[in-house]
Order: C-alpha cells, then structure tokens, then sequence
C-alpha cells in the first residue's frame, strides 16, 4: 500500500510517500480500507520528537490518528461491525495511524460514520470532538474534565481552532453560555458557532474583558494559560489540553485544575456522530490535500491559524 511514513524524527522533510506494508490485523482490530485522514497538532509533534518520552516507536512508522473509511476485514474478537462499514474513529496514537491507504484499528476505538457526512468530513470530527468532549464533560480515567452544566459560563481559547469549534458548540448543547477568544476574521464563525460573546485577542487582553467564568478550557498553554487563573470565579476550573497546569498555582487562585490528553472511546463516538447527522454539530474543513501533500497539510495545521480542520483525501 502507499502511505506516509516517517524514518527518524525531524521537520517535514522526513515524510516519505512511500510503499509499505499492509497492516496486521489483531483479533480485537479492524482493517479499515482508507478513504480520509484528519490532520492534527499531535501529528507533527510526534513528527519532531515532542512524544519520545511518552511512547516508544519503531521506525518507519506512520502518523495520522483520525480516520474515515470502509471496513475491509476484522479479527476473530470483533462482532460490532461488519465488512463493508462505513467507520470513524480516534485510533490509538501509540500504533501506525491513517496515513495510509489501510490501517488496524482497534474495534474499540471506532463508531459507524455520521451518515450525513462525507469521510472527509468526518475524518475531521473525532480526534477534536472527542478531546472538546472529554475535556468539557467526561474525562477518561486518569484524567480532569470540567463537569460543565447547565447555566455554568465558559471561556474557550481558540474558538475557530480543530478543539475550539467542537468545543464551543458543545459547551451550547450543554446550555452553557459560551465565551470564545479568536481573531477578527474569526469573529463572525464564533458567533456562529453558538458563541454568546466573543474576544478578539489582537486587539486587546482576553482577562480585561472576561471574568468570573465557571470554566476555562486553555487549547494554547504558556502566556494564555498563566493569564487565564484571573478570570475564574472561586471554585471554578482551568482544564488543557496544550499542558498540565499546576495545582499549586490552582490552589493559590482558589480554583481547580484539570488536563486531558484525548483517549479512544467508541461510545462518545456515537453520541458526537448522532450530533453530526442531527446538525447540532457543525463539521469544519479548511484545507483538503492528497496523501502525498502531508508535509504541506502538517505545515498548515502548525501554523495555527486554520479554522477548522486540515484533512488528508487518500483517495484523491
């Protein structure tokens, strides 16, 4: 099969379009055949080393960890799905991910495909859905969400980011009220979104013009992190995604912390899927490159300033 891989870690350059190796199928995998992969922060992060210390990869080894695609086998252990499935899903960024024009993975960390959306589409959803999901609401084991409820007021950095639109949007089906940052030329998508108000963060300093908000949820880390404790009311929480924030600095705020790195999980897959096909959520992309443009897609998604999504078409 074709797919990106990558032989030693370093900047776009070591992205190789390639043949390689169909995948082996575990007894608790699927064999999806490929048809979109969604481009992520986590990507060329893995790309350039950031993860060395977390997870060990053999080398070559193939990045992109949101997907869309049809069912083309499954291993002995798998009885939810069928060959021939349209699926999507958040696989395990420890593994080989969607680069490719076939990956393995786990049947547990896949759900059927919103049905009123194209993989393309829906390769943009479940990474960023799923981490927006877990941050605001439920975080798996070994991580903080926040609990968000009904009538409680949140401020999310990065409104028209990957997390941020999912996140803005959510925290609104929730029956939150919902403030986002962005920049001018964002400012009409956050409203939207959902958004109740929205912050310019050029044109002046987001804790100026927000404060006493139940929740924060930090995309950016650093200088936007450390300047987000103010803004909380006593009692409130400060959940990343971009770093752990630290809970000595939380307590001195009298606030909570929170982290969530985003972690598989079929069954809020199929509640963000029957969102999508129920147009309470909005699926953005920005930007649809082949599978041998990954170094330019990469390049896209660091910048920082797409809205939305950048996705890969493998089939293109």
């Amino acid at each position: 099969m074709k797919a990106i891989r990558i032989h030693e870690y370093g900047g776009p350059e070591v992205l190789k379009y390639e043949d390689a190796p169909d995948p082996r199928v575990g007894a608790d995998d699927v064999l999806v055949d490929v048809h979109a992969a969604g481009v992520n922060q986590v990507d060329w992060k893995v790309r350039e080393g950031w993860l060395e210390d977390m997870i060990r990869y053999a080398m070559p080894m193939i990045p992109g960890w949101d997907v869309s695609g049809v069912v083309a086998a499954r291993g002995s252990n798998v009885v939810r799905f069928e060959v021939g499935d349209e699926v999507f899903g958040r696989p395990d960024v420890a593994r080989d991910g969607a680069y490719a024009e076939r990956v393995a993975v786990r049947a547990t960390e896949l759900a059927i495909k919103p049905a009123s959306v194209d993989h393309v589409t829906a390769a943009a959803a479940p990474l960023c859905a799923l981490t927006a999901w877990q941050a605001l609401f439920d975080a798996t084991p070994g991580y903080v969400g926040a609990g968000l409820a009904a009538g409680q007021t949140v401020l999310v950095h990065a409104a028209a980011g990957g997390v941020g639109t999912f996140a803005v949007q959510l925290a609104k089906w929730r029956g939150a009220r919902v403030i986002g940052t962005c920049s001018a030329r964002n400012l009409d998508y956050v409203r939207a979104l959902g958004a109740d108000e929205v912050v310019d963060y050029t044109t002046g300093r987001f804790e100026d013009a927000v404060r006493d908000v139940d929740v924060v949820l930090d995309t950016i880390g650093g200088d936007t992190q450390d300047r987000s404790w103010r803004v909380l009311q006593k009692g409130g929480i400060l959940v990343s995604i971009a770093r752990p924030p630290a809970e000595e600095v939380a307590e001195s705020h009298g606030v909570r912390a929170g982290y969530v790195f985003v972690q598989p999980m079929a069954s809020q897959l199929d509640q963000i899927a029957a969102l999508i096909d129920a147009q309470t959520l909005r699926v953005e992309v920005s930007n649809v490159l082949p599978l041998s443009s990954a170094r330019e897609a990469q390049e896209l998604s660091r910048a920082g300033h797409v809205r939305g999504k950048v996705v890969l078409d493998v089939r293109a």
